[in-house]
């Protein structure tokens, strides 16, 4: 079975403006699904494009309303969701002292968020390691910069292919899908990705919930971790 993935952010970097940062997302299991997942959400866009927009205005989470936020969320239901929540404010000072050293940190957040969801169904026997083929990232092309995207593909293909060895413990971790075939990391325009406009929508939620103090509201529908 192939795992398909969606993800996208809310929020910026920067903790002097800003409190948090998210990551947020769609786990699916298998082509079928993948298909199902999308043509629901395009059906979720079509009823709400259909009262107040056109044809070609992109149904993202910073344009439409909040009913409409929930409409769009409402058709995912069935699926797998996670997030990744960072408390900027906890962040050491040293994180923000040049833009790699930013966008390593904050490829480790989304690993980390991606690899406890996929734990907690590996756990939960939702899904068996063995069973996993192919991993399929897709998100929204303006998350990372080009010289940055080998990188987050040779983290994730270390955590989830390969294992990691922490040199400060003397320890090796193994992968979590040790027979996998491999990884692709795709970034798209969000505008002809529908499952990219609805990660957008889960980041968008996780976000708001973090900031006005009121996850609980979501903890049992979306799988989320806090860093640091």
């Amino acid at each position: 079975m192939d795992l398909f993935i969606y993800t996208d952010e809310s929020g910026v970097f920067d903790r002097v403006h800003n409190s948090n940062y998210v990551y947020g997302g769609l786990i699916l299991f298998g082509k079928n699904q993948k298909e199902d997942c999308a043509r629901k959400y395009l059906h979720a866009e079509r009823c709400i494009r259909y009262k107040n927009y056109s044809k070609d205005d992109e149904l993202k989470a910073s344009f439409v309303t909040n009913r409409e936020k929930g409409k769009l969320l409402r058709s995912l239901n069935s699926y797998v969701k996670f997030g990744v929540i960072i408390d900027q404010y906890k962040v050491m000072d040293s994180i923000f002292s040049d833009k790699k050293t930013k966008q390593r940190y904050l490829d480790y957040a989304y690993k980390i968020g991606l690899k406890r969801c996929l734990e907690n169904l590996i756990s939960t026997s939702v899904i068996s390691p063995g069973s996993i083929n192919n991993m399929y990232i897709f998100a929204d092309e303006h998350s990372t910069a080009t010289n940055g995207r080998y990188e987050l593909k040779e983290t994730l293909e270390q955590e989830f292919k390969r294992g990691t060895y922490n040199f400060n413990w003397d320890r090796f971790f193994p992968p979590i899908f040790p027979h996998m075939g491999g990884i692709v990391l795709r970034f798209c325009n969000s505008e002809c990705t529908p499952l990219v406009r609805a990660a957008d929508i889960v980041a968008n939620k996780i976000y708001n919930c973090a900031i006005s103090g009121n996850l609980s509201d979501i903890q049992q529908k979306i799988h989320i971790v806090r860093l640091p």
